[in-house]
């Protein structure tokens, strides 16, 4: 298995394809306007408790206020409140916590309105980032994420990633950490550190510890609200989650950008520098490596799979809903059922792949094809729920019903990716939307004869696939008319970035012309 991350920098967002075997199986974007990314911890002050809902609203410097529950405070609030003004004053300098006195911890079934007053100063982090019309979600149990380990303020407990199976290698880690863990921290160990020694987790540790200090010296007369720690940029924050050594290839069109890569893989993975490479060609970075053809393809409401089999994907106010269709695909297995099962397990492939492409979250319902056989929906069942391991959000799923279908519910903490992959029509028919407009073809030909009575010897257009496909095939082709009838040969190149509308066309020295 082959991992890849392509990154594509522009001037306000970074875009990051994750392709396994060359298939697109995460996409994320990183834009500057952003400042509230899961992770970024901020001093923030109360503005009411709901004990309705027992919640608190908090002004975290968003437009609508942040939405902290009472099972989000974490047993230490009362330490933590403690320590805050403490510092915030300029009271405590040392922040260590090995001699800071806790607090009894609060009820874990009490009232909100008993712990956290208005206009109260509080350190929260970003659990969910604003999502529609809601405001982020926080919490007060705050955590700063390594990549061997997440530092637990306020805490005394070792704990352990689930996904680590050996129970020696669990025993040796838990081992390890707790001797390495300073007083008044938590700690909990995160799968890759699997079959690490104790020098590296001593080194995240210390990084961790490092980056404590440095959110607790902002503090002191810090402004209500403000961010005083942010989670690393998106680029780092993505390869310390994901990063293995089933990479085979980092690539980066942006130099300062390959070199920041470059130094963070240096730090976590010094043998594996090599595959961080700086990308440098007229093709975009995402037509040469297919993420682009991929992204449109894999956006639409219909999306194929093999065989002539393809989903439909709807999004309600409540939840989706993903229906599994066979399509026209030739039979050649020996019934319907076997028919059934080949269709569903490819789809249940494809499902697991669209739930993290587009970062679907809430409850999602899939209505497979009706199997009739116990033994066939539990090796669906299992098919899907091993296609998911590798899927980073909580998830869980349940058996199918009597009815074919199977519930999912994902944790979403960022909002659903979405790319239109349908425009206005031309012809200027409002609320009418294509897929693939062709007549775009005659203002290409007249802006092209404008360039040719300007005397350029040498044209290439750059225009979408199907208008490229469009020009150049069949006998004659349109493209050959061009030639027989001015003398001069276009070059046509297919762009799977561009809009079906959009062509450009360039010189020689490949610079645009129009």
């Amino acid at each position: 298995m082959d991992k890849e991350l392509i990154i594509r920098s522009s001037s306000n967002h970074v875009d990051f394809a994750l392709l396994k075997d060359g298939k697109l199986i995460e996409l994320q974007k990183d834009e500057d306007s952003n400042d509230f990314s899961v992770g970024d911890v901020f001093i923030a002050k109360t503005r009411k408790a709901v004990p309705g809902l027992n919640a608190a609203f908090v002004n975290v410097g968003y437009e609508k206020d942040a939405f902290l529950h009472y099972h989000d405070l974490g047993p230490k609030l009362p330490s933590l409140l403690k320590f805050t003004k403490s510092v915030s004053t300029g009271k405590l300098n040392d922040f260590s916590l090995k001699n800071f006195p806790f607090e009894k911890d609060i009820d874990k079934n009490g009232s909100i309105a008993n712990v956290i007053k208005s206009n109260q100063s509080l350190l929260v982090q970003i659990v969910k980032e604003p999502i529609s019309t809601k405001g982020p979600r926080i919490s007060s149990e705050l955590s700063i994420a390594g990549r061997y380990i997440v530092l637990v303020p306020f805490s005394d407990r070792i704990s352990i990633s689930q996904k680590i199976e050996s129970k020696e290698e669990k025993e040796r880690l838990k081992r390890l950490v707790k001797s390495i863990t300073p007083k008044g921290f938590g700690v909990i160990i995160r799968t890759v550190a699997e079959g690490k020694k104790v020098a590296e987790l001593d080194k995240d540790l210390q990084n961790l510890i490092g980056r404590w200090t440095a959110m607790c010296k902002k503090l002191h007369k810090a402004q209500h609200p403000s961010k005083v720690l942010g989670e690393m940029n998106k680029a780092s924050s993505i390869l310390r989650d994901i990063f293995n050594d089933s990479f085979t290839g980092i690539h980066v069109d942006d130099e300062a950008l390959y070199m920041q890569i470059k130094d963070y893989v240096q730090l976590i993975a010094p043998k594996k520098e090599s595959i961080v490479k700086l990308y440098q060609s007229n093709v975009p970075i995402f037509e040469k490596f297919g993420v682009e053809r991929q992204i449109k393809t894999s956006f639409g409401k219909t999306v194929s799979m093999a065989k002539g089999a393809y989903l439909v994907i709807e999004h309600t106010e409540a939840l989706h809903v993903v229906d599994v269709n066979s399509g026209n695909r030739s039979n050649k297995a020996n019934s319907q059922e076997d028919t059934a099962l080949e269709v569903n397990l490819i789809a249940a492939t494809e499902m697991a792949r669209q739930l993290r492409l587009r970062d679907m979250g809430g409850i999602i319902v899939v209505d497979f094809i009706d199997l009739n056989t116990a033994e066939h929906r539990k090796k669906l069942f299992n098919h899907l729920r091993d296609e998911m391991k590798d899927d980073r959000a909580k998830h869980k799923i349940l058996p199918p019903s009597k009815f074919g279908l199977i519930q999912i519910t994902r944790q979403r903490v960022r909002p659903e990716m979405n790319i239109k992959t349908r425009e206005d029509n031309p012809d200027g028919i409002n609320g009418v939307e294509v897929e693939a407009p062709i007549n775009i073809v005659p203002k290409i030909k007249h802006d092209m004869e404008q360039l040719f009575k300007k005397d350029y010897t040498k044209v290439t257009l750059n225009t979408h696939p199907f208008i490229a496909a469009f020009l150049t095939k069949g006998f004659p082709s349109i493209r050959s008319k061009w030639f027989f009838e001015h003398k001069k040969w276009v070059k046509i190149l297919p762009r799977d970035a561009y809009t079906y509308l959009e062509y450009h066309f360039f010189d020689k020295d490949d610079k645009q012309i129009k």
